[in-house]
């Protein structure tokens, strides 16, 4: 099955003739505030760093990362987005039984695919308002002896997510591998949610995060894993291509991750601003808000002559762009998704959600 990655910005303003700045994109999660204005004004005074290589080590990018995520520079991978890593890891590793917290982001299934790997799909249920028990969670983990297992934290596209803790306990006892993506983990509170600090005394955990969700950079593709199993590390390193992280990319990388300003400023206003849409959506007696601690709020509509199909192309015609989850298994057709904006651009979205939703 195929899940797409949020909207297609150019495809739809030349669809709907207009300019691509025109539409409101509530689909594909990244921050509305934009990148780190210092990060961008070092690529603009050092644009002529162009003609030269990076650093094959990225000392300096592995150390402001360190810094930031609290870890030792030395189990850091550098990769060309998070995808790029999600593909080496699971090829390095080799698993031959995974198991697939779900509804999950579908490069997950497309790489476990590409080696044969037997998936299992352990499904969070909307009876349980999509939270997961973490003794049922481990319970299957120990009975079905799974070589890799794959959680989302917080979850795309239920907004669920483990406590390190909880994640702990889940390691505890097992060899099996576990492949945490924490691609929106810094929209919440990292010291209650993040795992990166049980990287040291965990070899079976990776933890994957990106730069284009919290830090608004998907165009410079830069991810980066935690890992400090050394032979996993050192063969994954294998697949990676030198240089795979560009200049520009590494320069926007060794400011950004230090500019607590502006790091500071995204945590306090999508955090206001979540709490804002949540409220809001909730008045609408026609939707189910679920509760989320990603930048993006997962809704059910409860009207019957009304579906996720319809709504988005209702709002698109007015410029406005929401996921409809209906492609993700384990969702139905009542199922939309959307992140968060700018007050006033979520302030518009509401009006034109409660003009056709009642």
């Amino acid at each position: 099955m195929t899940t797409n990655h949020g909207a297609n910005l150019f495809d739809l303003a030349s669809k709907l003739g207009i300019k691509k700045s025109e539409i409101l994109d509530f689909s594909s999660n990244i921050n509305p505030f934009g990148a780190s204005k210092k990060a961008k004004r070092s690529v603009i005074d050092n644009v002529d760093m162009v003609s030269i290589y990076p650093d094959p080590e990225y000392k300096e990018l592995k150390g402001v990362i360190s810094d930031y995520c609290n870890c030792k520079p030395y189990n850091i991978l550098l990769g060309s987005g998070a995808t790029e890593l999600i593909a080496a890891f699971i090829n390095t590793i080799d698993p031959k039984k995974a198991l697939l917290v779900s509804p999950a982001y579908s490069e997950y299934e497309k790489e476990l695919n590409k080696i044969g790997c037997n998936i299992v799909k352990y499904f969070a249920k909307k009876e349980s308002e999509f939270k997961i028990n973490v003794n049922d969670l481990k319970k299957e983990i120990k009975t079905r002896n799974y070589d890799l297992v794959i959680i989302c934290n917080p979850n795309n596209p239920t907004g669920f997510a483990f406590n390190k803790d909880e994640i702990k306990e889940l390691l505890s006892g097992t060899k099996t591998f576990f492949m945490i993506d924490e691609t929106y983990i810094e929209f919440t509170d990292t010291k209650k949610y993040s795992s990166t600090h049980l990287i040291d005394e965990h070899e079976n955990l990776f933890v994957i995060r990106g730069t284009s969700k919290f830090f608004s950079t998907p165009g410079i593709r830069l991810g980066y894993g935690l890992i400090s199993n050394k032979m996993v590390q050192d063969n994954i390193l294998k697949k990676l291509d030198l240089w795979n992280i560009n200049i520009f990319a590494t320069l926007m990388g060794e400011i950004m991750f230090k500019d607590h300003e502006y790091i500071d400023s995204t945590i306090i206003h999508m955090s206001e601003e979540r709490k804002y849409l949540d409220n809001e959506l909730r008045k609408i007696k026609g939707i189910k808000v679920y509760e989320s601690h990603g930048n993006f709020i997962l809704c059910e509509i409860k009207e019957d002559d009304m579906t996720s199909e319809k709504l988005y192309n209702i709002l698109l015609k007015e410029g406005i762009v929401i996921r409809n989850c209906s492609s993700f298994e384990g969702l139905s057709d009542k199922f939309f998704r959307v992140c968060i904006l700018k007050h006033e651009e979520n302030e518009l979205l509401i009006h034109e959600i409660n003009k056709i939703i009642k």
